[in-house]
């Protein structure tokens, strides 16, 4: 069998650094041109020149998913560039990349809060409003939203960062139902406690060596162990699974 993606186009929001990077890369290596959409251009570049450098289709875009019209660039240059428009992973969210604070409810910035659900929860919306008009057009779309395993179990002193993510449980269903008679599939990907900071201090390694503890699966999670996950549902193996939510943290939690 050749690639899954061959002759598709995925566009991976924050796809310039961390977890990003790596969906991007395995989306590029099952044959898919991928489009780098990151609100740090920079990193973009060197995430999409990185592709090109190893022989595949990449593009990298600018985009704060928090503007509307930012988002409408992204999605009118994917297709003025590559014609089509087949996959949008959700994955751009203030946590670690962009910082959020990790204090108890009552001491967090309002307008953080604000921040965190423009970036989180408003952007894979006006993400998914820029890019659905061309997958309806195909008549074909995978849309695969990130969110979180804290979502379905609870964190303390992050309770803004955990609030969007279980809107995007609650968002991948209701958008599945609107968009099904479309062949648009959307689904989600929960993810453990991963070890993506691309420079780790001490604190950072031993907090997510700590994790490693509630798993059934008792190591350390990386990037690598998520992408598997991101390009089954961007593939035709998921064509008939859509609103679903798929766990992968190494059994920490049973959902």
């Amino acid at each position: 069998m050749g690639p899954r993606l061959s002759g598709r186009v995925a566009i991976v929001t924050g796809g310039g650094h961390g977890i990003g990077r790596a969906y991007a890369r395995r989306l590029a290596e099952e044959g898919a041109a991928v489009v780098i959409a990151e609100i740090d251009a920079r990193a973009a570049e060197d995430a999409a020149a990185q592709l090109r450098t190893g022989g595949f289709d990449a593009l990298a875009i600018p985009t704060d998913v928090a503007d509307q019209a930012s988002t409408e660039e992204m999605a009118r240059r994917t297709v003025e560039k590559f014609g089509r428009l087949d996959v949008l992973v959700n994955n751009a969210a203030i946590f670690a990349t962009v910082p959020m604070s990790r204090v108890p409810f009552d001491k967090i910035d309002p307008a953080e809060w604000d921040r965190m659900m423009a970036v989180n929860l408003r952007g894979a919306w006006l993400a998914c409003r820029a890019v659905i008009p061309q997958m309806r057009a195909q008549r074909y779309g995978k849309i695969v939203n990130i969110a979180s395993g804290t979502a379905l179990k609870g964190a303390a002193t992050r309770i803004h960062y955990v609030t969007s993510k279980a809107g995007i449980l609650g968002f991948t269903k209701s958008l599945a139902l609107e968009v099904g008679r479309d062949n648009i599939c959307v689904n989600c990907v929960a993810p453990g406690s991963t070890l993506s900071e691309e420079n780790p201090d001490e604190g950072i390694v031993k907090m997510r060596t700590a994790a490693a503890a509630t798993r059934a699966l008792q190591r350390v999670q990386t990037p690598e162990d998520l992408v598997g996950a991101v390009a089954f549902f961007a593939s035709s193996d998921s064509d008939f699974i859509t609103g679903q939510t798929l766990v992968v943290d190494g059994g920490a939690c049973m959902h």
